[in-house]
């Protein structure tokens, strides 16, 4: 079944104004969430440090749920128009994987604060905008799956459909991971350092499989 993208009604109709206001609103719920975590936080804060009204703020959402929705929505709309921008997605090379894996882990790196609330809050999303954040979650994944699969019909990649898979879910987690151990990793490595020595642990058994034709 194919989810459509939840709809947040607002009484404002300038869609500009709109993503504006929303922007803003995300930015401002992000770091009070960090700070106070969801439950704790109240939407007449979010409005104050957003710097409108909590009337205003009502014009745009109905609840703190559809600003944590927004928050998790913008992390993976994000994430696939980096991809897209500095990717050719249509290809199967290994180099356009490891680029893939470059451009995720510093979209990530970017919106880290995002990723790490998303992950911490999205327990409370209702039953409605949950199954929407984890379909957006595989759509994610699909986008490497995809390019794996374009690099195994070119011949550099020996893998079967359930280890693109797997490689696949590896690559989101390993960027997440970068996120969730930031107070360690960042002691140990530059982002830079880390994406190279992850790319590869990740490719390494693979290409090295593919090279001595081993395959399961």
């Amino acid at each position: 079944m194919v989810l459509g993208r939840k709809e947040v009604p607002s009484l404002v109709k300038d869609e500009k104004l709109i993503e504006k206001r929303r922007g803003e609103m995300v930015k401002a719920a992000v770091n009070l969430f960090k700070e106070n975590g969801f439950h704790r936080t109240t939407t007449r804060e979010i409005a104050k440090a957003s710097g409108f009204s909590i009337g205003t703020l009502y014009e745009y959402i109905r609840s703190k749920e559809d600003i944590l929705y927004l928050v998790c929505d913008s992390i993976y709309e994000g994430v696939k128009e980096k991809l897209h921008e500095q990717i050719s997605l249509a290809e199967g090379s290994i180099e356009h994987v490891k680029k893939a894996i470059a451009v995720y882990f510093n979209v990530v790196d970017e919106m880290q604060d995002e990723v790490l609330v998303m992950y911490q809050e999205a327990k409370s999303l209702s039953r409605e905008a949950l199954p929407y954040v984890l379909k957006k979650e595989l759509e994610m994944t699909a986008i490497f799956e995809d390019l794996l699969h374009r690099t195994v019909a070119q011949g550099e990649l020996e893998l079967n459909e359930e280890e693109v898979k797997l490689l696949a879910h590896n690559i989101l987690v390993h960027g997440q991971m970068w996120t969730f151990r930031r107070w360690s990793l960042r002691k140990e490595y530059t982002l830079e350092e880390y994406t190279q020595m992850q790319i590869n642990l990740l490719l390494y058994g693979v290409l090295n499989r593919s090279l001595t034709g081993k395959t399961s």
